[in-house]
């Protein structure tokens, strides 16, 4: 049973393998330029009858596809227009020339990821560019009023394209090639020397001839089959005894514990007096901070010291005011708030210090207090 199982592996590996190899050689086309010569007719849409509208158009164009979907080609479409006066019942014609780069999108290789080569290629194309029109001298025989046709004597006759189409390309891995395009292109009332406040439309068919050159492949990632080595090396695992499955050791777990850090606490208020005084009314609110923080963290030290603005009064009289300001501001925290007064240390720097810019700002209190807290964190060991 098992030698059994075995032929029809193998059998069944061989045919893969053959499979394989086979489409292991074939490459993808992944880009190429190309130049393209096309000819045929357009008409531009207006009040009359279409037969009466179709002139010859020819084209010329250098492109390159970047990917097998994407592409870009520089074109440029010229020859003949046809425009018509539906009263006058009397047609006139024109030259013009429109350069323009489209995009284009391989609509079959965007749809077929395979790396076969596609004998008909469905393209989708869209670009902008300019159009030049001029030798509308037939218009001047119709006798038709300067009114009716403004832009005719206009010699600015240059206007925006706006062009989206279809193509039907023949394979393209080929050197050679022939195409099918139809497209529609806006334009300006420019085009055609009348105006209707509304862009014309002009509709081409063409045929083309190209030719393709400077392809690049790469073969495509290779779908993996099992061996025939594999195949009985998976059979023989069969019979082969169990492993043997080795415990591996588990590390004892970690024990969590807490322990108590330190950290550096701040705080820095500062209170600011009126001229010639001393008393707390103004920094009541700086008191209860610093209370606050004195209460919070019991072994926070707190520096006072008071200044005097240099704009009034004089050294001697402007020390006094500071000394008072930082003594009275340290009877305050220690009389309403109950705090340790051995925790305040007081000094007075008049108006030898000037902390702020501000002359009036310099009739302060400025409070630093600085200690540390307890954190607790968690450790593992």
């Amino acid at each position: 049973m098992k030698s059994k199982r075995l032929i029809i592996a193998g059998l069944t590996v061989l045919l893969c393998a053959s499979v394989q190899a086979q489409t292991d050689n074939r490459e993808v086309l992944t880009s190429f330029s190309f130049i393209e010569a096309q000819g045929g007719i357009q008409l531009t849409s207006t009040n009359a009858p279409m037969d009466k509208l179709i002139t010859p158009t020819a084209a010329f164009s250098v492109g390159h596809y970047f990917t097998p979907v994407v592409g870009a080609r520089l074109h440029v479409n010229a020859w003949q227009a046809k425009g018509h006066f539906a009263d006058l019942g009397k047609d006139y014609k024109w030259k013009y020339v429109t350069p323009s780069l489209d995009l284009l999108c391989n609509l079959t290789r965007l749809f077929d990821k395979s790396p076969r080569d596609h004998a008909l290629n469905v393209i989708l194309l869209g670009g902008v560019g300019l159009n030049y029109a001029w030798d509308n001298d037939e218009l001047d025989a119709l006798g038709v009023a300067p009114q009716r046709v403004p832009l005719k004597w206009d010699d600015n006759r240059l206007s925006h394209n706006l062009r989206a189409g279809l193509r039907l390309e023949t394979n393209q891995s080929k050197p050679l090639g022939l195409s099918l395009e139809v497209n529609a292109n806006s334009l300006s009332d420019r085009f055609n020397s009348k105006t209707n406040d509304a862009d014309d439309w002009q509709f081409q068919a063409m045929l083309g001839v190209s030719w393709r050159f400077g392809h690049r492949y790469k073969k495509p990632t290779p779908t993996y089959v099992p061996l025939v080595q594999e195949v009985v090396e998976t059979q023989q695992a069969e019979t082969a005894p169990a492993p043997v499955v080795v415990e591996e050791k588990k590390e004892p777990e970690k024990v969590a514990r807490e322990v108590v850090k330190t950290e550096p606490v701040k705080l820095h208020r500062e209170a600011f007096y009126a001229i010639r005084v001393s008393d707390n009314e103004t920094p009541s609110a700086v008191l209860k901070d610093v209370a606050d923080f004195m209460k919070t963290y019991k072994d926070v030290k707190v520096v006072v010291v008071g200044y005097a603005d240099k704009g009034t009064g004089n050294a001697r009289i402007n020390l006094g005011y500071s000394q008072k300001r930082a003594e009275k501001f340290k009877a305050d925290l220690v009389s309403r708030y109950g705090v340790d007064a051995s925790r305040i240390t007081v000094d007075a720097k008049g108006d030898s210090v000037q902390p702020f810019a501000e002359n009036d700002k310099n009739r302060c209190v400025i409070v630093d207090a600085t200690g540390v807290k307890e954190v607790k964190v968690t450790v593992y060991e």
